[in-house]
C-alpha cells in the first residue's frame, strides 16, 4: 500500500467513510491474525487479539503520520507492540487451554495447487513447526518469530523489545538451534527430506 493510498484511507476514516476503514481491515486483518496466532497458537486468542488491534488502531488514528512512514509500518507496529505485550502477560498467568487448529480459521490461504495429499502434509507439518515454536521459551520464541516470521530487521526487532542487539541475534540464533532440536526429536526435520 503506498503512502499517499494510506493516508487517503485515514484521512477518509477521520471523515467518516466506513468503506475506507473496511478497506484498512480487510487489508491487513490476515496478517494481523496470522502473527498473533504465532503468539497465542490459539484461533480464539488470535482473533480477540486481532479485534483489540483493529480497536486501538481506530482509536489511534488521529496519531497517524504519514511523513514518518507507510500505513503498513504504522499498522503493524501498533499491532506487534500489543501482541507482544499480551504475550508476555501470559507469560507470566500461563494458562492450561490446548492449541486448537489454525486450518479451520477463515483467515488462513487455501493452496492453489496441489494434491489433496501434498496439501494434507503441508497442513501435517505446518501444525508440528507451529508446536515447536511453541516450545521454545519466551523470549526465544518472541525472536524467532519477529525475525523469521515476521521478517523484521534486527533494529526494528532491537527498537519493538529495547533490547541490545547483540541479545537478538544470539536468541534468534538459540532459538533456531533449539528449534530444530525439537524437530528433529518430533521427526519433522527427517520427514522434510523425503
Amino acid at each position: 500500500m503506498a503512502v499517499g493510498n494510506g493516508a487517503e484511507l485515514v484521512r477518509r476514516c477521520r471523515a467518516g467513510d466506513g468503506a475506507a476503514w473496511e478497506e484498512i481491515v480487510s487489508s491487513f486483518s490476515r496478517r494481523i491474525y496470522n502473527l498473533a496466532y504465532r503468539f497465542t497458537s490459539r484461533s480464539d486468542a488470535a482473533e480477540d487479539l486481532t479485534q483489540e488491534v483493529f480497536i486501538r488502531v481506530y482509536r489511534s488514528l488521529e496519531q497517524y503520520d504519514p511523513k514518518q512512514g507507510d500505513l503498513q509500518n504504522w499498522l503493524m507496529r501498533l499491532a506487534r507492540n500489543l501482541i507482544i505485550d499480551d504475550y508476555r502477560r501470559r507469560q507470566r498467568t500461563p494458562h492450561d487451554t490446548q492449541a486448537d487448529d489454525l486450518e479451520d480459521h477463515t483467515y488462513h490461504l487455501r493452496s492453489s495447487s496441489g494434491s489433496v495429499q501434498s496439501e494434507m502434509e503441508r497442513r501435517e507439518l505446518g501444525a508440528q513447526v507451529q508446536a515447536g515454536i511453541d516450545k521454545l521459551s519466551p523470549d526465544l520464541r518472541t525472536c524467532v518469530i519477529l525475525r523469521d516470521i515476521e521478517e523484521l530487521s534486527y533494529q526494528e526487532i532491537v527498537d519493538l523489545l529495547g533490547i541490545p542487539e547483540g541479545t537478538v541475534k544470539s536468541r534468534i540464533n538459540r532459538g533456531r538451534i533449539e528449534l530444530a532440536k525439537i524437530l528433529r526429536r518430533m521427526r519433522v526435520v527427517a520427514m522434510t527430506n523425503t
